[in-house]
Parts: C-alpha cells; structure tokens; sequence
C-alpha cells in the first residue's frame, strides 16, 4: 500500500501534468494561423491587403494566404472549412445556398471601365456582339449586365478572361473587341492604344468588389483575432486616403513583391493615388447603408433575387467587428 503523501504527490504531479498540457494547448491554439483564400495572386492590386494582415501578425495574429485562380473557389473554401476567411464577394452564394458566410469589411468598390474597339461608337452599336467577362457571375459580368439593361440591349456571344491585364493583351491582338476592366488597366490601354480603343460610360454608383468575409461561427468564436485583423484593414484604409504613398513604403519595409519588376514597383504609388480618388479604396469599411447599395447593385444585376428592400443586412454582414474598430480608432 502506498503512503498518503505519495498518493498525494503523484496526484500534484498528474495536476501539474494536465496544467502542463492545457497551457500547451491554449499556446498553440494562439500561434494558430489564420487561412486566407484569396482568388488571385500577391499583385499591385491586392498589395493593400497583405499589408494590412502583415500589420495584424505583428499585433500577435498570424496568417497564411492561399491563392486560387477564381474568386468561386476561394469562397468555396471557406465554405468547405478549408480556410477561416476569404477575398471576394459573396452574396449570390449566400443567397442561393444559405451559406453561412458573413462580409466583415469592404476592401474595394467595382471601379470599372468598359472599353471598346472605335468600331463600337455607343451601347447600341453591342447590340447583338461579342463581350468579354473576367468570369460567370463577377462583377464585371454585374456591371455589363447592369449597362445591357439601361441601355435596351443584349450581347451576343459571352466569353470570359480573368484578370483584366490578360483582357487588354487580348485587345491588342485584336482577339476582343469590348470588355470591362480595371483602372490601371484601363489607364494603360490607352495610353499605348489610344487611337485604337476608347471608354464607354459605366456604372455611376459602384458596389463592393472585394470584400473580407467569413464562416459566423468561426468568427465568433476567434472574435479577438478577427478584431485586429479588421481594425488594421480600416486603420490602413484611413492611411491610404491621406497618404496613397504609404502602401509602397509599407512594401519597401516588409520587401513584399521583391521579385517584381522595377517598373511595377515604381507604379505602385502612381495606382493608389489614382485609386484612391475613383473611389476604388473606400475608407469606411462597410455600413448598413453600404450593404443596401449593394443589394440594389447585385439584384439590378440579376446575381442575386429580389426586391433589395426585402434583404436583411445580417444576413449578409457582420458588423459587430467594424463598430468595434471604429471605437478603437476614434473614427
């Protein structure tokens, strides 16, 4: 038989153990990785956003980002579990599937310019022509659509290209006659094919285009990791409205995009200060308000059912985060 105390201090020692283990496991789960899917690649375009989420690591929250080639694709990994949070926009999802997605922040608006072969002097003159699309249900598709309506037409053939830069190499080869892209894209169009390609006019009220969303009950259960990464979104966002210079600074420090090439590197403060005065870069991070233009916006479009009057914003949005980075910003 073995005596009391030892009795007692093998079970000191089996607490201690546990107490051991339990701490190890609440460390680990605080070293966890946040996954971010992200449907495109580490570009001019989506530098902001890495730069915000390597400001949140250095708060104690680390991530790990995983590229797809669609933005469906990373919504559906989110939905699949098989990453916390995702880049895009995804209302249709939400609404046909009853997924349990919820947008935290809006990171950029549908600043997008349709552009032309001369050919084409108006709208009508695409009555019954060919259109080229980034993909099915994006917002390109959202915008053409939109325009299609408004202006009593219907396109003909539709193709899809992704990423706008693969759409203005198509353009030069004479490969597409009409297409929607982004600004910088735009900017370089016709900068070298000006006497080739002109602008027709867009959307006057742009939507969300990338936004940061989440499973709902992921979020509330990593609420303090999900506060910082979204307070270090709008803090950033805040910077870059005063200071589009700040993302290559921020660049230059963390040596992100160190493979590129010079003249990309030297665009970079040249594209945020030219979006940031289209409005593709919103400093307020979301609102109810926001979320029933965008309603609007996506039901006008067809990707998502109607009336917008009829959509309740929390089903959509969870903006708990938003207001609590407000109150820790001052804003």
């Amino acid at each position: 038989m073995k005596a009391p105390g030892k009795r007692l201090s093998t079970a000191l020692y089996a607490v201690a153990i546990a107490a051991a283990l339990s701490a190890g496991t609440l460390a680990a789960q605080a070293q966890e990785k946040i996954r971010v899917a992200l449907g495109d690649v580490l570009s001019t375009e989506t530098l902001s956003m890495i730069i915000a989420l390597e400001r949140a690591k250095e708060k104690g929250v680390d991530y790990q980002v995983t590229h797809f080639a669609k933005e469906d694709l990373a919504i559906q990994a989110v939905i699949n579990g098989q990453a916390d949070l995702g880049v895009g926009t995804p209302y249709a999802v939400v609404q046909k599937s009853k997924a349990p997605l919820r947008v935290l922040f809006q990171g950029t608006r549908l600043v997008f310019f349709p552009v032309a072969d001369k050919s084409y002097k108006s709208w009508k003159d695409l009555n019954g022509q060919p259109i080229t699309f980034h993909a099915r249900a994006t917002g390109t598709e959202a915008i053409g659509n939109i325009i299609a309506k408004r202006e009593g037409i219907q396109f003909g053939d539709r193709s899809y290209v992704p990423g706008s830069e693969n759409r203005i190499i198509g353009m030069m080869k004479g490969q597409i006659k009409a297409t929607i892209v982004d600004l910088a894209n735009k900017n370089l169009l016709l900068e070298k094919a000006g006497d080739r390609f002109h602008v027709l006019p867009g959307v006057t009220q742009p939507a969300s285009d990338e936004t940061l969303f989440g499973q709902i009950d992921w979020i509330r259960k990593n609420e303090a990791k999900v506060d910082v990464v979204v307070t270090e979104l709008m803090r950033l966002w805040a910077e870059m409205a005063a200071n589009p210079a700040v993302i290559e600074q921020e660049r230059a420090k963390r040596k992100l995009m160190a493979d590129q090439p010079k003249e990309v590197l030297e665009g970079i403060t040249k594209f945020y200060t030219m979006a940031t005065k289209e409005g593709v870069f919103a400093a307020g991070g979301g609102s109810p308000e926001i979320a029933a233009a965008d309603f609007d916006f996506y039901v006008e479009a067809g990707q998502m059912q109607g009336p917008a009057k009829d959509l309740k914003v929390e089903d959509f949005w969870y903006l708990a985060p938003l207001e609590r980075a407000r109150k820790a910003l001052g804003s």
